[in-house]
């Protein structure tokens, strides 16, 4: 991108920017997904869903939401039908790692609290939980 003109962002790197006022054009690329945006949204259409996340605007605001991502983390970690909870832990419950019995294999489990991680992004109540869970991570 830099080749082509394009400022590199040093606070994020994965931001670049080339031009001013109405030719200014700003793109965050992420591996193979580029969200390209500048002052003339005709030409280039609203932002409906990106890495994950779904954008919905209406005149007031933007609302961000994982829901098809939370589902599909649901459905591939087998907890699709579960019910559902007001508060996903109990702040109260002290983890310990001598309890239970050990994962054949910890590395879904490692996966399914990185997901959960990325789910965060839209669903801050249940931070506590996963930050509880990832405290387990070797």
């Amino acid at each position: 991108m830099v080749h082509c003109g394009f400022n590199q962002s040093k606070a994020d790197y994965s931001l670049f920017t080339k031009g001013s006022g109405n030719e200014f054009v700003a793109l965050l690329v992420y591996i193979d997904d580029i969200v390209i945006t500048g002052p003339n949204i005709q030409d280039l259409g609203k932002l409906k869903y990106f890495l994950g996340i779904e954008v919905a605007r209406s005149n007031s605001k933007i609302v961000i939401s994982q829901r098809h991502y939370a589902l599909q983390l649901l459905a591939d970690s087998g907890y699709l039908d579960c019910k559902l909870t007001n508060t996903p832990m109990d702040p109260k419950v002290t983890l310990n790692i001598h309890d239970g019995d050990l994962l054949p294999d910890a590395s879904s489990y490692h996966r399914l609290i990185g997901k959960l991680i990325y789910l965060t992004i839209s669903r801050p109540d249940i931070t506590f939980a996963i930050y509880k869970l990832s405290q387990f991570l070797s």
